[in-house]
């Protein structure tokens, strides 16, 4: 089978991979129906996270389940399926206390799994599921194609931009700032709407990104940085800020502007992984009675919540994705989201 591998910066091939087999007795085999390139795969590709040796790459896919094994009850050859961007039993105590990616038995997509077997990679033609009872999520029914964007942001952006919204606590009839436009921003502007938030706002200096926010439920966009962003925040609700920030970047910088621009006492919902440098600022935290709470989303826990509104057109986070490619051109795929010429590009095998 093809398959996408990463062999340094800004080098990625689509190369031949043995086809998956089934190992364990709780292994599926799914054929990768559509993929993506997320926002932190940016970060090897860029070369911020250094290459040591070419590996697998790619960890958001939807697909149809061809085999599985003699253990699996859940999933059956046929189904469609949500795969997170992680694999998990979802039945361990870290799971049942709701923090699934820290699965005692789980993994990650791309790497070897607790038993020292090699897990495929998303962006190729299948991938071998492990523990696919805990893992996978089948549709009621084979979905119509135009929906298969938003059930992919389910794998991801979508649950990772809801975690932020519920790790802030967003509540109805709250104000909302969101750091960050990139899929998992938008997501999370939707997140916050969908939990009822009056004013949104959206920072932004894409006209493109601005208006998926618009559409989403934003309320205002502010394109200012920095001094001026947390300013002009502060100017527009109430003179002291948002009660909730949802910062999804993962930059000093992007931390530093949440956290400056909540308003005393209100909280930042974080999710963009950290890079270049992110810290918190104990004594500006204690001095304002700002909290933070986030971290590595555990989406697999929200897509039942999700996925009835995303079946139902209640909800629509697949118009993050404004360009699709066919797995030959993945690498016009990451140029294009490097180059900011894409929200995120959809890939099809």
């Amino acid at each position: 089978m093809r398959a996408t591998v990463i062999h340094g910066e800004r080098d990625v091939r689509l190369e031949e991979a043995p086809e998956p087999q089934l190992i364990a007795d709780t292994d599926a085999v799914v054929r990768v129906v559509a993929a993506c390139v997320c926002g932190s795969d940016l970060w090897p590709y860029r070369g911020v996270t250094p290459t040591t040796e070419p590996h697998r790459i790619g960890h958001e896919f939807v697909g149809i389940v061809e085999q599985v094994g003699a253990a699996v009850s859940t999933v059956s050859p046929g189904d469609f399926v949500i795969a997170p961007f992680y694999f998990c039993d979802n039945t361990c105590v870290n799971c049942a206390n709701g923090v699934s990616t820290s699965c005692l038995n789980g993994g990650w997509w791309g790497a070897v799994d607790r038993n020292g077997n090699f897990v495929d990679g998303a962006q190729g033609d299948r991938v071998r599921v492990p523990l696919a009872d805990g893992t996978l999520v089948a549709t009621p029914e084979m979905p119509t194609d135009d929906l298969i964007p938003s059930l992919l942001t389910l794998a991801d952006v979508m649950g990772t931009g809801h975690h932020a919204a519920v790790s802030a606590g967003v509540t109805a009839g709250s104000t909302v700032a969101v750091v960050g436009d990139g899929a998992v921003g938008l997501c999370a502007v939707l997140a916050a709407k969908r939990l009822g938030a009056s004013r949104i706002v959206a920072m932004s200096r894409n006209d493109v990104r601005a208006a998926i926010a618009r559409e989403f439920g934003a309320t205002d966009i502010v394109a200012e940085r920095g001094d001026e962003g947390v300013a002009r925040l502060k100017e527009m609700i109430d003179g002291i800020g948002p009660d909730f920030v949802l910062e999804c970047v993962g930059t000093k910088e992007s931390m530093d502007q949440a956290i400056r621009s909540a308003r005393p006492g209100g909280m930042v919902g974080y999710v963009g992984v950290p890079n270049g440098g992110p810290e918190l600022p104990i004594r500006r935290l204690f001095n304002t009675n700002v909290g933070v709470n986030g971290g590595v989303a555990p989406v697999r826990g929200y897509i039942e919540e999700l996925l009835p509104e995303v079946l139902s057109g209640a909800i629509n986070p697949g118009l993050v994705f404004d360009l699709e490619v066919p797995l030959t051109e993945i690498a016009e795929a990451y140029a294009a989201m490097d180059e900011r010429r894409a929200t995120k590009v959809l890939v099809r095998p």
